[in-house]
């Protein structure tokens, strides 16, 4: 009988375009005739069923929503976009288009895109997963038009008045009187030329007609009634943004979508998300909402004012476990994590790579995806909060390619048509048994039995958490530089979690402060303990006078299960008998 799950969500990050293109030999810069593109309709029962065996709980379909592209779908009345304002072949699936409609790439049948995205939705539910798309708020693609609105829905810039830089009624902020002009980048010549006049401000704060190729040139910011000028808000009565955007927020709710993930929600006023997100929650009280958010000091404001229920928790936690693999950091840094977020750490989402981050494996990282056990148990176990993976990290994906516009940075292009070719081979045209080699295999394995965990251990899913480190600073047979240990706690399960981010095994011996016994209403004695990782079970002494001893392998981890009510019966008669048997022992 399968095990009662745990609502902890585990989030599995996809983009269609790469994830089923079956490619095996494509060309950098090429096009999708060349290298073709990934389709909703190949993501199949099969795959969805090997993402819950996984682990997953919820996949999140990213780049479903059409953005700017270079191939020619006029012939299904979609405009033709301009290359010349489209980074790399594919575009960025964050330069929206249409917010209403899916991307014709990701269709076999372009006039029926809807209907297979809407189909995938139900293939999804089916599996006992849920969805998350893209919400894209602060920015859209610099030739935004939807074709694909309901009747009565006004276009974004539609009526404004381009005459003024901010205007509370306009949907765009303008650089009057001044051509579009980005600083090395080729707009074209002639009639293929790019032309905007006045120019609009680009997506990344760039109020001027000048940005620069690192700049989010292909975008255009969106007002919601800020003025940038004199830093003045105008939300009364209700900017013509806010309710464009709520408008699409409904409408892909109402197609069965569970979550939205929140492109550069800090860029957004928080004022917006307090209004807008109860009223989607009143289509779905049950949709998520995840906000990408970069600032630690607003993390509060977004959970407790605008209403998220995730935040990515990038610059605290992600941060500290790169520092530590790549820059020789203390672990000890790891307690200042989980302080900063104190009280909010069920609503932070941990990650250890994303479409935006180099892959763990990738040598701009750590060059060995067998190195990841440590930074994995810990980002996915310390805190109650989701835990994400990226397709391809399972299997070691070490992002080698030079794919084109992206080049070989560390990252799966996001730009490119092209294929992942650790993902390539283990879906194997939708069979899920590719040719994976041993260490492909064991490495899946792995983390199939660490999310699985947090499905369905209550500990990680519910549970307390306690720090171990402070009472260990100063322990001369526990090293705080390179061991981190941790305790998550719920009922009469009790996971004791230590990781090893040293290139040497070691032997350990924890000390359990007696706070640690009286928080998390632990007994003293021995205690037969599991590792849920190998299977193992020792006899472990439970004590705040003895330390808990442990072998951790080199980069690895243990995650001793103890189940408090299998102490035995003749070690229930204090801390003085254990510390007597202790020493028998």
């Amino acid at each position: 009988m399968e095990k009662a799950r745990v609502i902890k969500p585990i989030i599995y990050q996809l983009l269609p375009r790469l994830f089923t293109n079956y490619n095996t030999d494509p060309v950098p810069g090429g096009t999708i005739e060349e290298n073709g593109s990934g389709k909703l309709n190949d993501i199949n029962p099969t795959i969805l069923h090997e993402l819950r065996r996984l682990g997953a709980t919820h996949v999140w379909y990213t780049g479903v929503l059409e953005h700017a592209h270079t191939p020619d779908y006029t012939a299904y009345g979609i405009p033709r976009h301009n290359p010349h304002i489209i980074k790399g072949k594919a575009g960025s699936p964050y330069a929206i288009t249409d917010y209403y409609d899916i991307d014709p790439d990701l269709a076999v049948s372009v006039p029926d895109r809807v209907k297979e995205f809407e189909k995938l939705v139900a293939r999804t539910h089916k599996a006992g997963l849920k969805v998350i798309i893209d919400f894209v708020p602060n920015h859209v693609a610099r030739e935004y038009h939807s074709d694909a609105a309901p009747s009565g829905v006004e276009d974004l810039g539609q009526g404004d008045n381009k005459e003024m830089f901010f205007d509370p009624h306009n949907n765009f902020y303008y650089i009057t009187r001044q051509l579009f002009s980005p600083v090395d980048v080729d707009l074209g010549e002639g009639k293929d030329a790019y032309v905007e006049f006045p120019a609009k401000a680009s997506g990344n704060d760039c109020f001027t007609a000048f940005p620069g190729k690192f700049d989010w040139y292909d975008t255009v910011k969106l007002n919601y009634g800020y003025d940038y000028g004199d830093h003045t808000r105008h939300y009364d009565p209700i900017p013509s943004t806010w309710l464009k955007m709520l408008h699409i927020l409904r409408y892909w709710a109402s197609k069965g979508v569970d979550g939205f993930r929140c492109d550069m929600a800090h860029m957004v006023p928080v004022d917006f998300w307090r209004w807008a997100i109860p009223q989607v929650k009143a289509i779905n009280p049950d949709i998520i909402f995840i906000a990408e958010i970069y600032d630690v000091s607003l993390y509060r404001s977004f959970i407790f004012t605008a209403g998220f229920d995730y935040l990515y928790d990038k610059v605290n936690l992600y941060d500290s476990l790169r520092a530590i693999e790549t820059a020789h950091h203390s672990a000890a840094t790891l307690t200042s994590c989980w302080q900063t977020v104190d009280g909010i750490s069920d609503h932070m989402l941990n990650f250890l790579e994303n479409h935006d981050e180099q892959r763990f494996a990738s040598p701009q990282y750590a060059g060995d995806a067998w190195r990841v056990v440590p930074s994995l148990v810990v980002s996915a176990m310390m805190s109650t909060g989701p835990f994400m993976i990226y397709a391809g990290q399972e299997l070691g994906e070490a992002a080698l390619d030079s794919e084109g516009y992206s080049g070989r940075d560390g990252r799966t292009t996001i730009f490119d048509y092209w294929s992942i070719p650790t993902v390539r081979r283990w879906l194997n045209r939708g069979r899920c048994d590719g040719h994976l080699s041993d260490k492909e295999k064991s490495l899946r394995a792995m983390y199939a039995r660490v999310l699985n965990i947090c499905n369905e251990e209550p500990a990680v899913g519910q549970g307390k958490f306690f720090d171990l480190m402070y009472v260990n600073y100063e322990n001369p047979r526990f090293d705080p530089h390179r061991n981190y240990a941790f305790m998550r706690s719920y009922g009469d399960d009790l996971l004791v979690i230590m990781v090893n981010f040293a290139e040497n095994e070691v032997q350990v011996e924890v000390n359990i402060p007696g706070h640690a016994f009286d928080y998390l209403e632990l007994p003293r004695g021995f205690v037969i303990a599991t590792d849920l990782l190998t299977g193992a079970e020792s006899l472990k002494c439970l004590s705040d006078s003895q330390p808990l001893r442990s072998h951790i392998p080199a980069r690895g981890a243990v995650i001793w299960k103890i189940k408090t009510p299998n102490i035995s019966p003749e070690h229930k008669k204090g801390d003085k008998n254990v510390a007597d048997t202790a020493k028998k022992a």
